[in-house]
């Protein structure tokens, strides 16, 4: 499975972005999806995560209530659109594929991942 994430960029506080992630592969709909960040100097942490039939989304407090994860798996994409966004948002985003149909928290469950892409929140 390969991963293609895009869409960040600079913006300034409370400005909008909406991630893509791409999956390379015919059994995308069978996988639960997330997103995680690393920010400089930060380890990595979990964002948002999405089952499988997008029955299922869960989000840290962090992001809660300002983004939020969809999927089309007609396009074999994985969406995370970011309102509201604050400095603190600032990180590499990184999409991964789970090895289950699940949304999970955890990274362990993610077997796949992606390059990465940067957002950038200027205040």
């Amino acid at each position: 499975v390969q991963l293609q994430a895009s869409g960040g960029g600079l913006v300034q506080t409370g400005d909008s972005l909406r991630l893509s992630c791409v999956a390379s592969t015919r059994r995308f709909s069978n996988n639960g999806m997330g997103w995680f960040r690393q920010a400089p100097g930060k380890e990595r942490e979990f964002v948002s995560a999405i089952s499988w039939n997008a029955d299922s989304t869960v989000y840290a407090d962090s992001v809660k209530g300002r983004f939020t994860i969809s999927r089309d798996n007609a396009k074999n994409t994985v969406y995370l659109q970011m309102n509201s966004l604050e400095p603190e948002d600032t990180a590499v985003y990184y999409c991964a594929a789970g090895r289950g149909a699940y949304a999970s928290r955890g990274a362990y469950n993610y077997p796949y991942w992606g390059p990465g892409t940067l957002v950038t929140v200027s205040s």
